[in-house]
C-alpha cells in the first residue's frame, strides 16, 4: 500500500474527483484510462456522443440511466456501481475530518453521529463477520480511505520535506487530564511544532491527547494546557455525550486556523493523521485529528499505522493492545520491512517497569538481520529526553 518513506505517496494524474475536472476531459472528448470517482452524472448528464471512454473507471457514479451505463460499457468503460442502502460512501474520494464524523451531534446526541450510525449498521451487518455483499462494500470503502490517504500524504511530503511521521500510541482508557495524557499531549504539541507529523489509531486516552497536541501545533503550550483543563470534567470516554460535546467545545473556543476541510495539509499540520476502525466504534471519535482515515478493517488500519510511523513511535502506558502494536512494530523493525526505523520510545518508566516488554525487545531487535538495533529503544520520563531521541 505503501512506498518508499522518504518518499512515501504519489498523487496520480489519473484520478478524477470533480465535476469540474471532469468537465475539462470530457472538452477534450477523452476520459481514457481515467478514474471517474463518485460523481453525480445523472445531474445536468454529460453528453459521452464521440467521447473516447476505452479503460475508463466510472467509480461509485450515478449515471444519468441504464441505457447510457449500457452505452459505455460497450464502448470500453467499466462501471463500480455505488451500494444503495448504506449509511457510509462505498468508494470514498477523501479523508474524513471531524465535522463529518460527528455531523449530527447537536442535533440527536452521540447517537444520531454519522460515525455512529455507522457503526450501528456495521453491527447490524455481522460486525467483523459480514455477509458477501456488505464485506464488498466495506472493503471498496476501505480502499478509497488507502487511496485518499496516499495522496494526502503525498501533498504534507511534498510541502514538509520528506522527515519522518512519529506514530503515539497508548491506552485508549487513558483519562482526560492525567500525567500520561499531559505528557503525551505535550510530547505531541512539541513534536508537531517541530514539524512532524503525528499519526495515531483515532481513539480517546493517550490518542486524542496526541492529536490535541498536534491540534495546538501554533498555539502557545499554555493554550493547550487550558484545552485540557476544559476537557477534563468529562474524563471518561464510556460518558459519550459529555466526552463528546466537551471535544466540541475546545473546538470552538480552539478553531483550527483554516476552515478547508479538504486543505489536506494544513488540516495534518493542525491535529496529524488519525487511523481509527469500526471495529472500535463504541470508542467516541477523535475529534482533534487533522484528517482521519477511518477503516472498517482493523487490521490494515494497524498496519498502516506502523508502516507510516517511520520516524520513530512513542509508547505511551498502555496494555494488551499497546502491546500487541510494540511487538508487531518490532517485527516490522527486525526486518525492515518498511525500510529504516526510527526510535521506540516507552513513556512513563514506572508503568513499563511493570510488563517486561523491554527486556523482550533488546534481545530481539539485537539479532535483526540488518544489524543490532536494540539502540533504537528509549525508556523515559523526560519529554527533552524523548524528542531528542525522535530527532536522533
Amino acid at each position: 500500500m505503501f512506498g518508499d518513506p522518504q518518499q512515501p505517496f504519489d498523487a496520480t494524474e489519473f484520478e478524477v474527483e470533480s465535476r469540474a475536472e471532469f468537465e475539462v476531459h470530457l472538452a477534450k472528448r477523452s476520459l481514457a484510462d481515467l478514474i471517474v470517482l463518485g460523481l453525480r452524472l445523472d445531474q445536468d448528464p454529460p453528453d459521452f456522443t464521440g467521447v473516447d471512454v476505452t479503460g475508463t473507471f466510472f467509480v461509485g457514479c450515478e449515471l444519468a440511466n441504464a441505457e447510457v451505463e449500457i452505452d459505455l460499457i460497450r464502448r470500453g468503460a467499466h462501471l463500480i456501481p455505488p451500494f444503495d442502502a448504506r449509511p457510509f460512501p462505498t468508494h470514498p474520494a477523501h479523508l474524513y475530518t471531524p465535522e463529518d464524523l460527528s455531523f449530527g451531534f447537536a442535533q440527536d446526541g452521540f447517537a444520531g453521529m454519522y460515525d455512529t450510525r455507522v457503526y450501528q449498521h456495521y453491527l447490524e451487518h455481522g460486525g467483523a463477520a459480514p455477509d458477501l455483499r456488505e464485506a464488498i462494500a466495506q472493503r471498496l470503502h476501505d480502499a478509497g480511505i488507502d487511496n485518499a490517504l496516499g495522496k494526502a500524504l503525498a501533498a504534507w511530503f511534498e510541502a514538509h520535506g520528506p522527515r519522518g511521521a512519529v506514530g503515539i500510541m497508548g491506552g485508549h482508557a487513558e483519562s482526560r487530564g492525567s500525567d500520561a495524557y499531559r505528557m503525551a499531549a505535550d510530547l505531541a504539541h512539541r513534536l508537531a511544532a517541530a514539524g512532524r507529523l503525528i499519526v495515531t489509531g483515532g481513539g480517546p486516552g493517550v490518542m486524542e491527547a496526541a492529536n490535541l497536541g498536534a491540534y495546538f501545533a501554533t498555539r502557545a503550550k499554555a493554550e493547550l494546557d487550558r484545552a485540557i483543563d476544559l476537557l477534563a470534567p468529562a474524563p471518561a470516554f464510556m460518558d459519550h455525550d459529555p466526552f463528546t460535546a466537551a471535544a466540541l467545545a475546545v473546538r470552538a473556543e480552539f478553531p483550527p486556523p483554516t476552515t478547508d476541510s479538504r486543505d489536506v495539509v494544513a488540516q495534518l499540520t493542525h491535529g496529524g493523521l488519525a487511523l481509527p476502525t469500526w471495529l472500535y466504534g463504541h470508542e467516541p471519535a477523535n475529534l482533534f485529528a487533522g484528517q482521519i482515515g477511518k477503516y472498517f478493517s482493523n487490521a490494515v488500519r494497524e498496519d498502516s499505522i506502523l508502516r507510516l510511523a517511520r520516524g520513530g513511535i512513542v509508547f505511551a502506558p498502555g496494555w494488551a493492545g499497546t502491546v500487541q502494536e510494540v511487538f508487531q512494530a518490532a517485527t516490522k523493525t527486525f526486518y525492515r520491512t518498511d525500510g529504516p526505523s526510527g526510535a521506540f520510545v516507552f513513556l512513563g518508566v514506572a508503568h513499563w517497569a511493570k510488563l517486561p516488554v523491554v527486556d523482550l525487545l533488546k534481545p530481539l531487535l539485537a539479532r535483526s538481520p540488518h544489524g543490532d538495533q536494540s539502540d533504537l529503544i528509549v525508556v523515559t520520563d523526560s519529554i527533552d529526553e524523548a524528542m531528542a531521541a525522535l530527532e536522533a
